[in-house]
């Protein structure tokens, strides 16, 4: 075979090789992009299917333990960027352990004009937050109120008795339950990853 062969097959491979290897680039490249933009709502799911990071669980309501109980806590704020005034309407309770139990939230718009906004949850100690099944809440829901509108919400959960079948939690005795509204836009919290769950203003009627 001639050099002149020899070459244009070298050449023709390389440009195999190239070709190659600028699609893997390019498949790694949307694989990694397509990851990014799956990562939040996955991470969500994640922490609301196990209760990871405090995520309180979704549950259906179970028959109730008689003889233990836990002290659930709420905490209520509003961002500073939101003219509402939240609260709860007792700052604690007593749950038997299984028991359904339901409380209800107010809001109220005290501006002079309409605006939205939208809840974040957080469970303390964080542990918690795989035993704390919520059955309805309010909580990442936009909720649009007119200018002094007042609306109310429940929330209605139960705490799962297998709490006491882990070692971190079985010692454990009471619990927080805390909500902070931020203005929405787009349907997410305008301010959540700036302002800590807890960090609010705290406004009462």
């Amino acid at each position: 075979m001639s050099d002149a062969g020899r070459d244009d097959r070298h050449g023709a491979a390389r440009n195999t090789g190239a070709a190659r290897t600028a699609f893997a680039c390019l498949a790694l490249v949307l694989t990694m992009t397509g990851l990014a933009f799956a990562s939040a709502p996955l991470y969500d799911m994640f922490c609301k299917a196990t209760g990871f990071d405090g995520t309180p669980r979704r549950g259906v309501g179970m028959t109730a333990v008689e003889d233990d109980s836990m002290l659930v806590r709420f905490d209520t704020n509003v961002a500073a960027s939101l003219p509402w005034k939240f609260q709860v309407e007792t700052r604690e309770i007593t749950a038997k352990l299984g028991e359904t139990k339901t409380v209800f939230f107010r809001v109220k718009n005290t501006a002079s004009t309409p605006s939205t906004g939208i809840a974040t949850f957080n469970v303390q100690p964080a542990l918690m937050g795989g035993y704390f099944f919520k059955i309805q809440c309010f909580c990442f829901n936009e909720q649009t109120l007119q200018p002094g509108e007042t609306m109310d919400f429940p929330v209605v959960f139960y705490i799962d008795p297998a709490v006491r079948k882990d070692s971190n939690t079985d010692h454990l005795t009471e619990m927080t339950l805390s909500y902070t509204y931020f203005a929405s836009k787009n349907g997410q919290p305008t301010a959540a990853l700036a302002t800590p769950a807890g960090a609010g203003t705290k406004t009462n009627f």
